[in-house]
Order: structure tokens, then sequence, then C-alpha cells
């Protein structure tokens, strides 16, 4: 399935090493006024060669609109968009033809369809999430006219992590360090260990933490399109995503009832609650709190050096990958989290819309 979405849609197509990278967004109301700007920012944020710390591809990752916007604003019609690829070298590739590294799709993908693209992954390659931060952005547009920010960091790198909650940060400084992580100290801490890891020719994994203020209490649905399984299920569809948890998460397994359950209070003459252990999505529909979750990254399976493996004749055999990688993906995944979580908020606001008279 090439499509995410029920009413607000996005469908994408492209390989790592083809022409480009691009998508198709059906659903869209006419009439939004789309800062293109701000959809570069987050393709920028998203791109290759940004910091010592992400690959140094280089790609300016420009987005060209076809069709649907119209004098700034959105006609209704499904919004075409394309990012040429540039600086792709497909001879750095050329020794994995017909072996399977391990840990990446090379095996299933080869099992499922029997041909498969070994440049760069081809359509399994993380750079096809280019297209999902042009639905995003597109997306964050549409919710922002209700108020709704969508505020995404790096919250653990291998062992290190922030001990504060997200309460406790200053969102707004996320993007002051290479590594986005709002805490300037523990910041430091985890450039320093993702250098450490590149001079390694090793990777890290870790955490990234989502936020998401102002969506009203109604959104979901009560069994199958739950909010919180929707964004579960757009998360674990992310390139290296390892896990998901929302509200109190795994940690909330430790806790009494009596400590978990979130008493409602009159807050100013709307419902609100004392906690927010659930994450701001109760029986699958958001209460107007917070929602808030943790995206779990594992380390890149790339590494710049020797590993063991098989080849289609399944002849043991080693394999030394050539080419630009990122050490840790956290910091160009920021945006990709945000991206999608957009994409699954608009979707369900569109859905609630249809809800009731």
């Amino acid at each position: 399935m090439n499509t995410f979405g029920t009413i607000f849609r996005l469908t994408s197509f492209g390989e790592s090493h083809g022409a480009g990278i691009g998508g198709i967004i059906d659903g869209c109301p006419a009439g939004l006024r789309i800062d293109i700007e701000k959809v570069q920012l987050d393709l920028n944020r998203r791109k290759p060669g940004q910091s010592r710390i992400t690959t140094q591809r280089d790609e300016s990752d420009t987005v060209e609109f076809l069709s649907g916007i119209f004098e700034e604003k959105t006609t209704g019609t499904p919004i075409g968009f394309l990012v040429r690829n540039k600086d792709h070298k497909s001879s750095d590739y050329n020794n994995l033809k017909d072996v399977f590294r391990p840990s990446h799709a090379d095996y299933s993908y080869n099992q499922k369809y029997g041909i498969r693209d070994h440049r760069g992954g081809g359509r399994s390659s993380a750079r096809e999430t280019i297209a999902r931060v042009v639905g995003g952005a597109i997306a964050k547009q549409l919710l922002e006219q209700m108020g709704i920010t969508i505020n995404a960091y790096v919250n653990s790198v291998g062992t290190i992590s922030v001990e504060k909650s997200y309460q406790e940060l200053d969102l707004t400084k996320t993007e002051d360090n290479i590594v986005r992580c709002p805490d300037q100290e523990t910041a430091e801490k985890m450039i320093a260990l993702i250098e450490e890891a590149g001079s390694n020719h090793d990777t890290l994994g870790g955490t990234i933490t989502c936020v998401v203020k102002g969506v009203p209490p109604g959104w979901g649905s009560p069994v199958f399109n739950k909010l919180h399984a929707d964004l579960g299920f757009a998360m674990l569809g992310i390139n290296a995503v390892k896990g998901f948890e929302y509200g109190s998460g795994f940690e909330g397994t430790k806790m009494y009832g009596s400590e978990h359950n979130d008493i409602f209070i009159n807050k100013g003459g709307d419902v609100s609650t004392l906690t927010n252990h659930s994450g701001g999505i109760q029986g699958g529909i958001s209460n107007g709190q917070d929602i808030y979750f943790k995206v779990a990254f594992k380390p890149i399976a790339t590494l710049l050096k020797e590993q063991k493996t098989v080849d289609k004749a399944l002849n043991e055999t080693t394999i030394n990958p050539k080419g630009r990688h990122d050490p840790c993906v956290l910091p160009r995944a920021v945006p990709i989290v945000e991206a999608m979580a957009a994409l699954v908020l608009a979707d369900h606001y569109l859905q609630d819309k249809t809800s009731r008279l």
C-alpha cells in the first residue's frame, strides 16, 4: 500500500536512486492558504548534509508543486508534488547487488517481489519519507488554523536521555542544536556520543518524543480507528522504528490504578483532568488534553565496516559497505514524526466533521 489516510490521503512514489520522490495529496479542503516556505523548511530539517552528525549526501530537496495550489491556496483538487534526486552515487552499491545486508529489507523485499532495486534500498529507503514530510507540512497548515501545534524532539540517544518531562522543557529551543534536543546540556552529550559512534563506523538508536497541543475532545473512533492506534500505525510505518508508546506507556504498568486514573475536574467551565497519564486519548478518542507519545528508533543498519552475510546463492560472504550514511537517524527523523502525526490528525479532523449533524 502506497496510500496513507482515509479522507486526507497521501500517495507517495519514487525510489532512493530514481529520478525523484513525489506524491499526491487528496482530500485537502479547498481555500487553505499554503505557505510553501514552511513546507520547504520541514524538508530542510529532514534533508541530508545539514550538520556534521548527519550523512553528507548533498541534496537540496527542493519541492516542486505540480497541481492543486493556485494563487497560494488549495483548489480542492489533488495536490501533486515532486522532489528530484540529484546527488545519488549508485556505484557505491554495485558490490551489494547480490548480497543481503544484515537487518535491511534486502532479503524480505526480494522474497516478496522476486526483484529489488539494490541502489540505496530503492523503495524501502528512508528517502521515501520526503513525500511524508511534504504531505505532513500541508496537514500542519490545515491544523494550525485550529490552533493545533505539533512539536517533536530527540528524547534519547543510546544510553543518554533527557531526564525532564516535556512540560519542563522549552520546546522552542529544539532547533537550537544539531541533534534537536531542547535540553542543551543533554544535547551536547548526545552529539559527542554520535560523533564517537561515527568515528568508529558504528551507529546509534534512540527515542523521539512528540507533543500535540490544541486537539479538541472528540477526535477518533471507539473501535478500529482509535486515535492512538492510528498514530501507532503511522509511527511504526517510519523506517527504523521499533516501538511506540503514548501517555504513560510502559511506565504506567508499574502504577496502581488509583495512581494512574486521570481525575476529571471543572477548569474554568471546561472539563479537564488533574493528570494526563492517558496521553490525551481515552477510549480511542481525544479528550482535549495534550497528546504525547514516544517513538523508538533502532540503530541504522548500514555500518561502514565489514560484516558477515550470505548472497542470493546462499554462499557465505562478507560485505564492507561504502557510501554516505547517518551514524544516527534521530535528528533527521524529528520532522518525519511530526509529519506523520499531522497526517493522522488532519484525517481525523475531517472524519470528525462527518460523524454528526
